[in-house]
């Protein structure tokens, strides 16, 4: 009966320590991986525009896909918007619902 009662003390002392200790004061949303949002223009977004450095925004979502590029099931046509917006071309295809939650974000495309 008193391991449950020490039990029951710990795991309240965890659960009070989540709501006291103070949240995080960065400016950016934690993506994982140690990186913040942040967020670029679309001249920035357009420098990269290549199979070596291909960056695309999907609904104001910057993802740096450059990874991808040689594994793209439609070739090189995730290059015809590279450095730039496939919000279209992307939600075009049906099978892209699936993959935009798995798609890494690297920042947010500012207007």
């Amino acid at each position: 009966m008193e391991i449950i009662i020490i039990i029951s003390l710990v795991i309240l002392l965890a659960l009070g320590a989540l709501f006291a200790i103070p949240k995080s004061q960065n400016k950016g949303t934690d993506l994982g991986a140690g990186m913040t949002s942040r967020s670029f223009t679309k001249e920035e977004i357009s420098k990269h525009n290549t199979r070596k450095d291909c960056w695309i925004v999907i609904k104001d979502k910057v993802y740096d896909v450059t990874p991808y590029v040689e594994e793209h099931p439609g070739g090189d046509a995730i290059l015809n918007n590279a450095g730039g917006d496939s919000t279209e071309g992307f939600f075009g295809q049906k099978w892209s619902v699936f993959l935009v939650p798995v798609l890494p974000i690297q920042a947010t495309a500012r207007h």
